[in-house]
């Protein structure tokens, strides 16, 4: 285990002949009887040593634009116009037959769902061989060259590893493969779609680490394609900012950072929830409206609909990206092209948004004091839960032994507060939040609701008092029927409160009111949709119960920056209301510092540290908390030095936990570090107050600070 490193930062190397030169590039899908402008007109260079990041929200033409440079757009999807120049030819001219020998040689890509790109029925030395093979390497050769790859990024054991299979790793190590597959034919040019956006933020630092190490070993060019400004602060030195298929706004990340100069980017960076925010209780400046569909751009300035500092000019016209303020930062914008400021300004700070009516509400009509105390009611209390995912098998000559995802939980939400739950992948968050509505057994401990142990009810009790706990889920279109109206959906549920006819129609009504949804949608179906108005229609489903709890499952990961904000100030506006008490999950620190009042920390089953919000994000104990915080993306220049934990290694499997403290494996001050500190191996620590009600399970509390 390495001791906490201080990540480098690309820096821009010196101006010369471009790598790759992007001009004009148009690309274009058919649909039905018309054309569809997925990319237009974009422009862009990407230098040796550069890393250049392309953001944008969904439907911008960022992968577009990166499966153009790589021809691999798909019917019927076609590149209509542009160039592509890389080491001084045309890629858009070359017949197919010799692009098939520029990619893995030249350029090379790295997607988003390692998943998806591996050959689940290979191992993983035979795809890293056959992408060697298919370039001219030796058989006899491939397989040590495939075993240098796997060292090169990473992977431990690679001797045994090169013959397993790709469910035999986990989502970092199959990422790992992928680069390792994009790097085995010596590529220039490294682009990465999305590529650390599955993962948790302590593999996701890992990846990014890695990247940044093969770009100093091996004088790689990057292009990384994200939605998070926090990942291009830390890894990039210029930045595109891509809006309905355009670029918006282009330059190095100091000067687009520090000084954005096109409305899009300054309120993509103000919307953005972050660890030191100071905005608590107030809602987040979110961008009205939604990001615009690519089959039906408005007139003009995509971004006109959305933007404050819109003109009746940039209604109909196009704004060309010109140079603006410092020397090579560009922006499409008319008002920032005649020099006026474009930053969201105090005076402008926060703005809370009617997403229907796309305009913004003035500050004085949403701005509240934040809530100092909360209510002392509790609302769900779970103590000492345990739950068993282990094999069902039970015998006379059989008991497979047991297998804790959630081991000896204990938290309570009260009426009006926020708990933020957070944690790793595996960790057994959402094990507990569906253990707690009954959609996954308990194998010990209590539930409580409104003082009532829900565990030890019948089944009638049980959804009774259930219906105070409501679950909103991850993924609002997978929660929703898709045979349903709104209407429908919403009937179901209001129907077990005992409503119907005009009492039922008047209680949809104002469910539809209370999420900024209008009336005429309840007779609208799921597709016709954006993400963002199904997380509504899911939240208000969830309250047609009238519960006094919401479990919240990673509610708004799912959704683009500016749609973010809006269900953000959505939640916080409804348990100013409703007095709401708020299960929160989450793996973005940064929303959950915005939201929570108390914070628990969750590892392997166990909570390892708890406390308020401000206590643990100012004054973390446990050394798992710390390596969180300190790996979380922050989306300023000036952080891009300090100092990172990067943790070693996956977190263990619940069915063989290590002994004693179960972090010691990754610990940064446990027996990797310091030998001598055998206790860690040897003792489970407790989970005992430090101050105030801040508590940590840690031999050593509040060390690595």
């Amino acid at each position: 285990m390495s001791n906490p490193t201080v990540v480098a930062t690309a820096a821009r190397p010196d101006s010369g002949r471009a790598l790759l030169r992007v001009r004009n590039l148009r690309t274009e899908f058919k649909v039905g009887q018309g054309r569809v402008q997925a990319v237009n007109d974009v422009s862009f260079d990407i230098h040796p040593g550069d890393v250049l990041g392309i953001v944008g929200e969904s439907g911008s033409g960022k992968s577009v634009t990166a499966r153009s440079i790589m021809r691999m757009v798909r019917a019927p999807g076609e590149i209509v116009g542009g160039s592509v120049e890389f080491g001084g030819e045309d890629l858009l001219l070359l017949p197919e037959r010799e692009m098939r020998r520029r990619r893995g040689s030249g350029v090379a890509m790295v997607f988003q769902d390692p998943q998806a790109a591996l050959n689940p029925v290979m191992t993983i030395g035979d795809q890293i061989i056959e992408a060697l093979t298919l370039h001219g390497t030796e058989k006899r050769t491939a397989r040590g060259r495939a075993l240098e790859l796997l060292d090169q990024v990473g992977i431990p054991d690679s001797g045994v590893k090169i013959d397993q299979y790709p469910h035999q790793f986990s989502g970092g190590m199959r990422q790992r493969v992928v680069i390792a597959i994009a790097l085995a034919n010596d590529p220039v040019l490294l682009i990465a779609d999305e590529p650390t956006t599955a993962l948790d933020v302590t593999i996701q630092a890992q990846i990014l680490r890695l990247l940044l190490r093969l770009r100093e070993e091996l004088g790689l060019a990057i292009a990384i394609i994200t939605h998070d400004m926090g990942v291009v602060a830390e890894m990039c030195s210029r930045v595109a900012v891509m809006y309905g298929g355009r670029v918006v706004e282009q330059g190095t990340v100091e000067q687009v950072l520090r000084t954005p100069r096109h409305p899009y980017t300054a309120a993509l960076l103000a919307a953005m929830p972050r660890l030191d925010d100071e905005r608590l209780g107030q809602p987040l400046p979110a961008i009205p409206g939604s990001p615009p569909d690519p089959s039906a751009l408005p007139p003009g300035c995509s971004f006109a609909p959305r933007c404050r500092f819109a003109e009746d000019g940039c209604r109909h016209e196009v704004p060309a990206l010109l140079q603006v303020g410092d020397e090579d930062q560009l922006s499409a914008c008319f008002v920032a092209q005649r020099g006026v400021a474009v930053n969201v300004t105090p005076a402008f700070d926060p703005v809370a948004v009617d997403p229907v009516a796309a305009e913004p509400v003035p500050v004085e009509d949403v701005l509240v004091e934040h809530r100092t105390a909360v209510d002392t009611d509790t609302v769900l209390e779970v103590r000492d839960l345990r739950v068993d995912v282990g094999s069902r098998r039970r015998g006379l000559f059989h008991r497979d032994p047991p297998v804790y995802a959630v081991d000896s939980v204990s938290l309570a939400v009260h009426a009006g507060e926020t708990v933020g739950l957070v944690g790793e992948s595996g960790c057994g968050k959402s094990t507990l939040s569906r253990s707690i509505v009954g959609i996954t057994p308990v194998a010990g401990g209590s539930v409580e609701v409104d003082g009532e142990d829900v565990t030890s009810m019948g089944d009638e009790q049980v959804a009774r008092i259930r219906s105070s706990v409501q679950y909103v889920f991850q993924d609002p279109y997978a929660s929703l029927n898709p045979r349903r109206t709104v209407r429908q959906s919403l009937a179901e549920a209001l129907s077990l409160r005992g409503l119907r006819g005009a009492e039922l129609e008047a209680e949809s009504h104002a469910l539809m009111d209370r999420v900024g949804l209008r009336r005429e949608y309840l007779d609208r179906y799921p597709h016709a949709f954006s993400g963002g108005q199904r997380q509504r229609i899911g939240i208000a489903r969830a309250l047609a119960r009238r519960p006094k709890v919401l479990i919240l499952d990673e509610p708004v990961s799912a959704l683009d920056m500016s749609i973010q904000a809006q269900i953000i100030n959505l939640l916080e506006e409804l348990q100013r209301e409703l007095g709401l008490g708020y299960l929160f999950i989450a793996h973005d620190l940064s929303v959950v510092r915005h939201l929570s009042d108390r914070v628990a920390v969750m590892y392997l089953g166990r909570i390892v540290e708890t406390g308020t919000a401000a206590e643990v994000y100012g004054d973390p104990q446990h050394p798992y908390t710390v390596a969180l915080l300190s790996s979380s993306p922050t989306p300023t220049v000036e952080e891009r030095t300090r100092e990172q934990i990067v943790l070693q290694g996956d977190l263990p499997s619940p069915a063989n936990p290590p002994s004693g403290c179960r972090f010691r494996t990754r610990c940064p001050i446990g027996p990797l570090v310091h030998p001598e500190r055998t206790i860690c191996a040897e003792q489970d620590p407790e989970l005992l107050p430090r101050h105030n009600h801040q508590a940590a399970a840690c031999h050593f509390p509040g060390e690595l600070l």
